[in-house]
């Protein structure tokens, strides 16, 4: 997930974000966050240790020895290709989208009004079942994603919307502050041709507001893959430190990215 952090002058001059994993302010403009001036150190987090996969990614494309089919490596990404063919609760809809580390990305969506329900996970890559060690090599193509349930009713899809272009710089590609590859692209991954229109109608006003291209992908929701569990609204859990972080609804404390 995040390489380790020694100060926020290690941070990319050039990105104007995030981030309240260390600590930051929230200021006027199109981000929410800024950096702190104060030096703040981090360790790497702390993630559970699991059993080696049945499978390496090699394997699930057809190439883990003498004899691998390349019929295995179409077969696998045939399946990760397809669509989300989930279904959210009755009278609630799916929203999905990548904005960098799915841990601040997804407290930040459970603060939304109107949002029943949140889920971490990979999507739009090529390969089938993929794991967190699978994605972390940076050659399936899957992005994190965090996948939202809201209840139209109670909340339009505009405020999740609106929360994901606050909560990350969408004109650096494959990067979020220290976050660097292509599993931390800003992506809007849409179900339905109303959620492309009010996609892409709030691209062309973000892109308004900047003075830099803006890079999100807005493509169809593909199969979604659950993460491990240990990653599921880790922060409300307690993060790397144990101390539990607000996901109710309205809340507007600095979320700390990684605990």
């Amino acid at each position: 997930m995040p390489p380790l952090l020694t100060s926020p002058a290690s941070l990319p001059s050039a990105s104007p974000l995030l981030v309240s994993c260390i600590g930051a302010l929230h200021r006027p403009g199109p981000f929410l966050h800024q950096r702190a001036a104060a030096s703040v150190h981090f360790l790497a987090p702390h993630r559970k240790t699991r059993p080696p996969p049945a499978m390496s990614w090699l394997g699930k494309l057809g190439l883990s020895g003498l004899g691998g089919s390349p019929r295995a490596s179409e077969a696998s990404a045939a399946l990760a290709q397809g669509p989300d063919e989930d279904q959210p609760a009755p009278g609630n809809e799916f929203a999905q989208f990548g904005a960098g580390c799915f841990w601040g990305v997804e407290l930040a969506f459970q603060r939304v009004p109107g949002v029943t329900r949140t889920e971490v996970g990979y999507s739009q890559g090529n390969i089938h079942d993929p794991t967190y060690e699978d994605v972390c090599t940076g050659t399936t193509n899957h992005n994190e994603v965090v996948r939202v349930q809201y209840d139209p009713a109670a909340g339009k899809y505009d405020d999740p919307l609106d929360t994901f272009w606050a909560r990350h710089d969408p004109t650096t590609p494959n990067r979020q502050g220290n976050d660097v590859g292509t599993q931390y692209r800003s992506g809007i991954y849409y179900y339905n041709p109303e959620q492309e229109k009010a996609a892409r109608e709030s691209l062309e006003k973000q892109q308004k507001l900047l003075n830099r291209k803006i890079v999100t992908e807005i493509v169809p929701a593909k199969r979604f893959y659950r993460a491990e569990e240990y990653h599921q609204q880790y922060l409300e859990k307690g993060g790397r430190f144990g101390f539990g972080q607000s996901a109710a609804k309205g809340c507007n404390d600095s979320i700390r990215c990684y605990g």
